[in-house]
């Protein structure tokens, strides 16, 4: 059961006022507010241990997996992107029972689309058989899924729309440098997707975005080499700063403490990073979720793979409150607030 300390309202009697008054105004609440209905994820069947990436590196499989926290990732072969995202989206429809003709909006996070055009969204879109969806591809890197939750959210919340399909999908090993020991290890392809609507149980509260080009240069992939590089050790030290900023914020948003969150689901960069921030900020290892071991870093696919992934072990639950948080490339970082009311 969600604990409920320091005498505080449950999310759904206090907190969620603030998540849906328009942002800014103090009144009446004027708008519908939007939840996830259902979440759903799709991996490709390959599995690569990191024995096969340390032979290629001249390393014990052992040192991936403790500068990473990586033991094995999954790696596409013949799958397409569209066929992960749209797999992904199949899933979280079912789930929720939301018809794919019923969706207004989908939303597709990714860098790793199969083509520069057409993008991804539309593709998807057609795959799924929602005709009647507007499509929109979310370039926000790491932080894509949370960006693509946020403008899904507002959709909803302004009327403009009253099912919204998010989809976080990348096919990393596309930029992948296997000769490169800072991220040969790192990265995984996979999709995850939640379906948002105006009338499940539950819903989305305060979210922040912010940006800041200042640490551009430290992860970039150019058009020329197709290869992704990246300053670990700044880009280590800003993840834990941003993401542990992003997280008291948007809990102050909220009206929340620490201790009212059930679940924190930090984007799944490196465990080295997931620990930083739990020791910063005193989080029981416990309501912390890693799950780099099994998938590594999916980028935008990270976050609904790892709500998928604790909604199928039982830590999450119905009630449940849950603090969503992303950091990528950019550098781009965020997190929001999250009431799981029953979604499956």
């Amino acid at each position: 059961m969600p604990r409920r300390s320091n005498g505080r309202l449950p999310v759904s009697e206090g907190s969620i006022a603030l998540a849906t008054a328009p942002r800014g105004a103090g009144g009446d609440d004027l708008r519908r507010r939007a939840a996830i209905a259902a979440i759903g994820s799709a991996l490709p069947p390959r599995k690569v241990a990191n024995a096969e990436i340390a032979a290629r590196l001249g390393v014990d499989d052992g040192w991936i997996a403790s500068r990473t926290g990586v033991r094995e990732r999954r790696v596409a072969g013949d799958e397409s992107l569209v066929d992960l995202a749209a797999a992904a989206g199949t899933t979280a429809l079912e789930r929720a029972g939301v018809a794919a003709g019923e969706v207004d909006l989908v939303l597709v996070a990714t860098c790793t689309s199969d083509r520069l055009l057409p993008n991804a969204a539309p593709l998807v879109a057609a795959r799924l058989g929602a005709a009647a969806a507007g499509t929109i591809d979310v370039g926000s890197a790491c932080t894509g899924f949370l960006s693509a939750l946020d403008l899904g959210a507002a959709a909803i919340e302004s009327g403009r729309a009253s099912a919204v399909l998010v989809i976080g999908a990348e096919l990393m090993s596309r930029l992948t440098d296997y000769d490169d020991r800072r991220t040969a290890g790192l990265f995984g392809d996979g999709a995850g997707a939640a379906i948002l609507t105006a009338t499940a149980p539950g819903a989305i509260g305060p979210l922040r975005l912010r940006a800041d080009a200042a640490g551009s240069e430290h992860v970039t992939a150019a058009h020329d080499e197709r290869k992704l590089r990246m300053d670990g050790r700044a880009t280590f030290r800003a993840a834990v700063a941003r993401l542990s900023e992003a997280t008291l914020e948007v809990c102050a948003d909220a009206g929340l403490e620490l201790d009212d969150i059930d679940l924190f689901v930090y984007h799944q960069a490196n465990s080295r990073i997931l620990g930083a921030v739990g020791e910063r900020l005193a989080l029981p290892s416990e309501r912390v979720v890693d799950s780099l071991a099994l998938y590594a870093n999916t980028s935008a696919a990270s976050i609904p793979i790892a709500l998928d992934q604790a909604l199928g072990d039982g830590r999450l639950a119905d009630g449940s409150t849950v603090l969503v948080a992303a950091f990528g490339a950019g550098f781009t970082w965020g997190a929001g607030i999250v009431e799981w009311g029953g979604a499956q």
